[in-house]
């Protein structure tokens, strides 16, 4: 009798050790993600703060350009809202999906407006200008590389929760799926482009 309640014992022990383990592997992969996103958050603020000293810059040498300049800060405005509404879940499929167009709209806006700054040759041999064309590159690089990390960490959370037997644990303790970063269709293309080389 005795043995046989060591032997229970034993199962038991093993049994509570595997779900401990289990749950705080489960902890450590969603607070993975979480971090991760914070660094997109703090590259998304750089980004954010880099667009005003961009608009000044521009607004002297682009001065009937109002209305791209406009769109410019209202497309900032609109992406901050969109990374408020995922800080504030991050990991929820409608609020990533917010950000996401937050972001599109705003690359969309600052294309234009580069693209409508290459017709002002002194704007291009500004040094301004060319500084914070330079850190905007960066940070997108930056936000590029964070959005990859955010999504590897989302996918190994969300295989956690999905595979046996995390997935036995996933559900009573509430382990929700997380939604990954989509890269709009438009930055994806940029992005992939091939660059050109002349010589």
């Amino acid at each position: 009798m005795v043995v046989f309640l060591l032997l229970v014992l034993v199962v038991f022990g093993g049994v509570a050790l595997w779900g401990v383990g289990t749950f705080n592997g489960l902890v450590r992969a969603r607070n993975a993600w979480r971090n991760a996103f914070a660094q997109i958050d703090v590259q998304l603020q750089r980004r954010f703060d880099l667009i005003p000293n961009l608009v000044e810059t521009v607004k002297g040498y682009m001065a009937h350009e109002r209305q791209t300049l406009e769109a410019v800060i209202a497309a900032r405005n609109a992406a901050q809202q969109g990374l408020a509404a995922a800080k504030a879940n991050p990991g929820d499929a409608a609020a990533m999906a917010g950000l996401a167009a937050g972001q599109e709209q705003l690359n969309g806006a600052l294309g234009r407006l580069l693209a409508v700054s290459e017709a002002y040759p002194e704007l291009k041999a500004n040094q301004n200008m060319l500084q914070l064309a330079e850190e905007l590159t960066s940070t997108e690089n930056r936000i590029g590389f964070a959005r990859q990390a955010f999504n590897d960490a989302v996918t190994d959370y969300n295989t956690r929760c999905e595979m046996f037997p995390g997935s036995l644990i996933a559900g009573p303790f509430n382990f929700q799926q997380a939604s990954l970063l989509e890269i709009p269709l438009e930055e994806r293309a940029q992005t992939r482009a091939v660059p050109s080389v002349r010589f």
